[in-house]
């Protein structure tokens, strides 16, 4: 069994019924040719890439169907350029891999997009890998020892952490009860003067 697709566009102006009356004619005469209807897939209204005779938008069909030869595409495509209600079409033969992906995508297994959890601004890690590059790879919040604190609350620790830490203003009177050693200061060579100099003195 040979598998075929054929997609058509049906113009817009026509109502509702007799849009579907016009897909309907081809899938009638798909299965008075003797082969079986595999999927209708009504795809509805789509806006058009380019203007064609005069509309921006078309009713799209697809009907997959299968059979033992191709001898009906010629009697259909034929049928498909005679109809004024067709604005365009497209019959193709498909392989085990056109098959298989219609069968998952009438599943459910291919076109669901799953929705992703919305991330908040903190967590993004957008400015992670900038950090890691300038700061050994520690997000700001680290470094700032807040973590997802906001900044009035850091400006609040901030006095607190400062108290803790000893001042150098008290380490500096235990450091003056102890007298640093002197250093000796390397004695001065006498450096010979120019010779120049020396002559003239003489003289």
């Amino acid at each position: 069994m040979k598998n075929y697709e054929v997609t058509f566009i049906v113009d817009p102006v026509l109502s509702g019924d007799e849009i579907k009356a016009t897909a309907q004619t081809y899938v009638d005469q798909i299965k008075k040719e003797g082969f079986e209807i595999i999927h209708v897939d009504e795809m509805g209204l789509r806006t058009l890439a380019y203007p064609i005779n005069r509309r921006n938008s078309g009713v799209y069909f697809t009907v997959e169907f299968q059979g033992p030869n191709g001898e009906l595409i010629d009697k259909l495509e034929l049928a498909l350029r005679r109809d004024e209600r067709i604005m365009r079409f497209l019959c193709i033969k498909l392989d085990k891999y056109g098959v298989k992906y219609n069968e998952d995508k009438r599943n459910g297994l291919i076109g669901k997009v799953k929705k992703k959890e919305k991330k908040s601004r903190d967590n993004r890690g957008r400015g992670n890998r900038g950090n890691q590059r300038r700061g050994g790879g520690r997000s700001q919040s680290s470094r700032d020892g807040g973590g997802s604190k906001s900044a009035p609350a850091r400006e609040k620790e901030a006095p607190a952490k400062t108290a803790a830490a000893p001042t150098p203003e008290k380490e500096a009177p235990a450091k003056a009860a102890a007298p640093a050693p002197e250093k000796e200061a390397p004695a001065k060579t006498a450096t010979p003067a120019p010779a120049k100099a020396a002559e003239k003195e003489e003289e």
